[in-house]
């Protein structure tokens, strides 16, 4: 389908399109034009994200090599989704214009997901993963590799071998050569030049005087993925397409090239970038990955509804004993290691100091393959600097963080809470310690300077320390927007000193004030108003769209009170007793009893979800469920919980049916989609609040309060009812899906906890919905399947949920009349703008014409 978008042809992948994804296009078209963010509120199971690609990808191919989408998500498994649509896409867009255009789109993500290296991959944890491709390849690991190769190449050539053939040098998987970053060429000469280089024997050639063995020995291995990237033609690039992660993975491997460093040296080529949250919004992790993106990127957060709690996640840091121990260990082998270069190589350490006096901004600017500690986000004002000359020198710096861990350590032993701003706290280390503000702001950047004169490649035994450093720049960086919090615990072994980031805006601002086009979107984001209060902009449309529905393919439920007329609620006060755990159980059996295929259940927290699963398993509920269904159960592990979603889905598969026990906030609730068999009912028992006794909680309620006006009460039920949305909405994945969304706690019968619900899901309760006993929402649910399981013909849409390019277009001319007619245009004009209109339907028509050929012909939409 081609549609007039605004005046931008858009391709559409799909012969129809839904109302709601028209007016969804529209706004976008809207809000790239205006160069201002927005916030769009799109239903569940609409498509919202082929909309969205569409419309943008049309959009950027238009205006070629001038803007690029960034594409952020917060899951792997949404952003290969996003990436399989945006695949489809360009696939009809080559069938409908009979060529392959010149676009590129990647996704990004974490070396563990796209190592290569048989001999990395093995390793269990991300962290492990990261410290085993550092050690292969640093530069000072592959200068010392190059420099191992020429001694022993030189070696080689002192005493050849009688009858050794001194063949040409050969290119390991034909790529050309290149000369690394300490002008050593980079290649493998032979194959037992290759063994030398990881490590290994060379044979008896090698073997003069055993010079070659010590030097081989001393040779560090290197990874042959990351030095065929590092020695394959400058002017080499990947073929145009949409690459998937396991398909980015592929050409690597087949290539020899390390995907890893490969996608995101391709970056400034791409057209489409997908990647998780973290690499835009983490300061620590964006200054590595996001630096080289254009000013006039399309940037958009999809599935934004805890936008604002990454933004405070990621510039909050906590502090243990156990991280103190840590980071003294640590500078302890920093100062050994300072003492061993300074016997064996000093002039490192001096051309250091040499470059702190010049600025950090020129320190820092050369990083790729070195990723050492990431660091919050500094003022410009501040890079520009020179280091505080008493952290300049290394011994220096050390001494330095000694002292500050110890006082650390010394803050720990109280046995009373403490909060505190960042100004009391800096008031009190320096009157301690003498240690002051302004060279604890460079301690991060300061730390990772050190880190790579010293070359240490094993960057996750720092990993504490560098928290320390992280800590130390962000209390003397930012007096707003923070908070410190000491709690002791009663053993005074857990003591925790939190350093709490209030103002979610501050990891969010540079994004609005680099990229002028943000777009945040999601299916649960009411009110929609609290997005540019918490994250401190104005949007230019603020949106949430209707659903259009031919038949009501979700039933939301409001159960009350059990069929003992007992109320239910999640209310700490009475979660526990017996009535009201028997009631959530005889919820769950009847569920059982009448849903088919798969139930899924939501609990508040994993505390509650044990305490009551433990009550109904003495009460014998769960063997009445069991009679029904299989049950499987969400743990913190996400291996077991990837576990228990393979069986369930098996389950229901195979038509025994399962129920799945969750928790909001959880993995489960996000970004798995229960569509069709897999979910036709969910419930959600009780309310997910936070726990409202957090300290840290309630002075970010505070905060709140004080500089953005949003009370305590409607920042907590806004919090619990978009997790709640969230929860229930992975029943429906389409309008030919259908579901039971069931809130079982007698709060939700009121009218301001309803409300902020979004608004699709909230017009589809009835006044009978919405205070039910479980007998009531039992005999509505069973007249709803059965409603759902009489044959539906998708034709029955056309018109009201699903428009074609003819509805379009009255729609179209209609929105257009009403615009002429607002401004005050006559009605003859509004008769003739119709008139004009009507006219480009030859056009279109032809288009349809081609494109039904090309189906006739097996080609595929």
């Amino acid at each position: 389908m081609k549609l007039d978008i605004n005046g931008l042809d858009v391709l559409f992948p799909y012969d129809y399109i839904y109302p709601e994804q028209y007016k969804y296009m529209c706004d976008l078209k809207e809000s790239i034009d205006r160069e201002g963010p927005c916030v769009l509120e799109m239903p569940s199971g609409t498509g919202k994200t082929v909309s969205l690609l569409s419309l943008i990808v049309s959009y950027i191919m238009v205006n070629p090599g001038k803007r690029k989408l960034v594409y952020c998500s917060r899951t792997v498994p949404e952003i290969e989704k996003a990436l399989l649509e945006l695949k489809r896409l360009m696939a009809f867009r080559t069938a409908a214009l009979g060529h392959q255009e010149e676009f590129l789109a990647l996704g990004l993500s974490s070396r563990k997901n796209m190592c290569v290296n048989p001999d990395v991959v093995k390793e269990k944890w991300g962290k492990a993963v990261d410290a085993r491709c550092r050690s292969l390849t640093a530069s000072w690991v592959r200068a010392r590799a190059n420099d191992a190769r020429e001694r022993a190449r030189v070696v080689h050539h002192r005493a050849p071998r009688a009858g050794r053939s001194q063949g040409p040098v050969r290119r390991p998987g034909g790529m050309t050569g290149a000369r690394g970053p300490t002008g050593a060429s980079n290649d493998s000469s032979s194959d037992d030049d290759e063994g030398i280089a990881n490590g290994g024997g060379g044979g008896d050639a090698m073997e003069v005087d055993g010079e070659a063995d010590v030097e081989s020995a001393a040779a560090p291995a290197l990874c042959s993925f990351f030095e065929g990237l590092e020695n394959a033609d400058e002017n080499a690039v990947m073929p145009v397409g949409v690459y998937t992660i396991d398909e980015l993975r592929g050409w690597g491997k087949d290539h020899g090239m390390c995907p890893y460093f490969l996608s995101r040296r391709m970056i400034p080529l791409a057209n489409v970038i997908i990647y998780s949250y973290h690499y835009l919004l983490d300061p620590k992790v964006a200054e590595l990955v996001s630096r080289d993106l254009t000013k006039d990127a399309i940037v958009v957060f999809d599935e934004a509804h805890n936008i604002d709690n990454v933004c405070i996640e990621s510039m909050s840091v906590d502090i243990t004993r156990r991280v103190l121990d840590s980071s003294s260990a640590c500078i302890a082998q920093l100062s050994d290691r300072i003492q061993h270069i300074k016997q064996t190589d000093a002039e490192k350490l001096r051309n250091e100091y040499d470059r702190l006096v010049e600025g950090l901004r020129q320190t820092a600017s050369a990083r790729d393959t070195n990723e050492v500690l990431g660091n919050p986000v500094l003022p410009d004002n501040i890079l520009n600097e020179a280091v505080p000359g008493n952290i300049r020198k290394a011994e220096h710096f050390v001494a330095f963080l000694r002292r500050f861990v110890e006082y650390l350590k010394t803050r720990l032993k109280v046995k009373h809470v403490v909060a505190e701003s960042p100004a009391s706290f800096l008031l009190h280390l320096t009157e301690m310690t003498y240690i002051e503000r302004k060279p604890l702001q460079f301690c991060s950047e300061r730390l990772s300077s050190l880190v790579r004169t010293l070359e240490i490649t094993d960057i996750d035994n720092y990993a504490e320390l560098s928290k320390v450093a992280m800590f130390g720049t962000l209390v003397a960086t930012y007096f707003r927007g923070f908070m410190l919090i000491l709690e002791p615990h009663d053993t005074g072994t857990d003591t925790v000193l939190h350093l709490t980031c209030l103002d979610a805006s501050l990891a969010i601002k540079p994004v609005f004030q680099r990229f002028p086009t943000v777009i945040i979107t999601s299916g649960t984001l009411s009110p929609l108003h609290m997005y540019g209060k918490m994250l401190g902009f104005t949007p230019i449309i603020e949106k949430s769209y209707d659903m259009s529905l031919t038949r009501d393919c979700f039933c939301p439920l409001v159960i009350t009170r059990g069929s003992d007329q007992v109320a239910i609620s999640s209310k700490f006060e009475v979660r526990d007793e017996p009535a009201v755990v028997r009631n959530f159980g005889q919820i769950l059996i009847q569920l059982a009893t009448i849903v088919p295929d798969g139930v899924v259940c939501f609990f508040p927290s994993y505390l509650y979800m044990e305490s009551i699963v433990s009550m109904w398993n003495a009460m014998g509920l769960l063997d009445e469920v069991w009679r029904h269904k299989l049950i499987f159960v969400e743990t913190p592990d996400a291996a077991e919980t990837a576990v228990a979603l393979e069986n369930y889905r098996a389950a229901c598969d195979n038509g025994r049916g399962a129920v799945l026990l969750s928790v909001a906030r959880g993995k489960v609730s996000e970004g798995i989609d229960f569509d069709h068999n897999y979910g036709r009912a969910v419930v959600m028992f009780g309310i997910p609040y936070q726990y409202t006794e957090s300290r840290t909680l309630k002075a970010r309620l505070e905060y709140l309060r004080d500089h953005f006006g949003i009370r305590e009460n409607d920042f907590l039920t806004f919090d619990a009812m978009r997790h709640a949305a969230q929860c229930v909405g992975r029943v429906l994945r389409g309008k030919t899906d259908y579901g039971l969304m069931i809130f079982a706690d007698k709060r939700y019968a009121r009218a301001d906890k309803r409300s902020k619900l979004p608004r699709w899901m909230d017009q589809r309760f009835q006044d009978a919905t919405t205070n039910c006993s479980t007998d009531m929402a039992m005999a509505v649910a069973r007249n709803f399947l059965r409603a759902m399981a009489q044959p539906f013909e998708p034709a029955a849409q056309l018109g009201s949920s699903l428009w074609t390019i003819d509805h379009v277009r009255e729609f179209a001319k209609e929105q257009m009349r009403r615009r002429a007619l607002a401004a005050g245009t006559e009605p003859n004009l509004v008769d003739e703008i119709g008139i004009a209109m009507d006219g480009d339907e030859e056009d279109e028509m032809d288009y349809d014409a081609e494109v039904a050929a090309h189906l006739a012909a097996g080609g595929t939409m």
